[in-house]
């Protein structure tokens, strides 16, 4: 599905099914230098099951033009632009990473357009390794091999992926290559940024839950936990033998923590 954002065209991938703006709508939202396509099950299984689906490509992200927006905040006004021209009042937010910061941020900016929020993958802070930051902006190759080998927990990095024949780490690796340039220095370092977790969290009154993993090292559950005090009533789900990219390392699993907190409309 093609919208035009911004005077800027936007790629959001819908499930396999037309967008109806007369569903309840949910919104996936990737993380630093990703785009729509990790998401493939979970928003293909709420397209089928009474949803409208919207998985977002960001701009300069997979099929998304434009220049990379520099700021968490900037971010939050391009997903109420996104709904907009969509024609969605309201909608269920789910993020990873970034993007997981991205929904916290846009539900405690907009309350009013916000139904619920899953949260994966995020901590209460999301500082990015200073050696990182100046690989993703001088040398991006090097800030992918790292990326995808801090990402992973162990079995995923030795054929541990449910579909047979899929390779998690070179495919994830292929997707961060696919970002325009600079995409992924400008992701990291708005995440670099950000300090609001707290403040942001304690104004949510929406259904919440954070969906962390074991093994991630990139945002350590323990710092999901952390955040998660601040939301009242919010549920967690900490997925084992899981780093930070539960939904190809445990893309089931993840789907039933989803499943379990906002269920099926048919």
């Amino acid at each position: 599905m093609l919208l035009t954002v911004n005077g800027t065209p936007v790629y959001a991938a819908t499930g396999g099914r037309d967008f109806d703006a007369a569903n309840p709508a949910i919104i996936f939202i990737h993380g630093a230098g990703l785009d729509h396509t990790c998401w493939q099950l979970q928003s293909r299984w709420y397209a089928w099951h009474g949803w409208s689906a919207l998985a977002v490509d960001l701009p300069a992200h997979g099929r998304s033009e434009g220049p990379p927006l520099a700021t968490i905040d900037a971010m939050c006004g391009w997903i109420l632009a996104v709904m907009d021209a969509a024609n969605i009042r309201q909608a269920t937010l789910v993020g990873h990473s970034m993007g997981a910061v991205i929904a916290l941020e846009t539900a405690a900016k907009a309350s009013d357009r916000v139904t619920g929020l899953a949260l994966l993958g995020v901590s209460s802070a999301m500082p990015v390794h200073p050696t990182l930051l100046t690989a993703a902006k001088d040398e991006p190759e090097r800030a992918y091999d790292m990326m995808t080998g801090w990402c992973f927990a162990n079995a995923a990095k030795i054929g541990g992926n449910p579909a047979p024949g899929l390779w998690m780490t070179g495919g994830a690796r292929a997707v961060l290559g696919q970002g325009r340039e600079q995409a992924l220095a400008s992701d990291l370092a708005a995440c670099n940024a950000w300090t609001t977790a707290a403040r942001s969290a304690s104004t949510i009154e929406v259904p919440t839950v954070f969906i962390l993993g074991e093994s991630d090292v990139m945002t350590p559950a323990r710092k999901g936990l952390e955040l998660a005090k601040f939301i009242p009533h919010a549920t967690t789900v900490t997925l084992p033998d899981c780093g930070h990219m539960m939904m190809q390392e445990k893309p089931d699993e993840t789907l039933d923590a989803l499943i379990a907190k906002f269920g099926a409309r048919n």
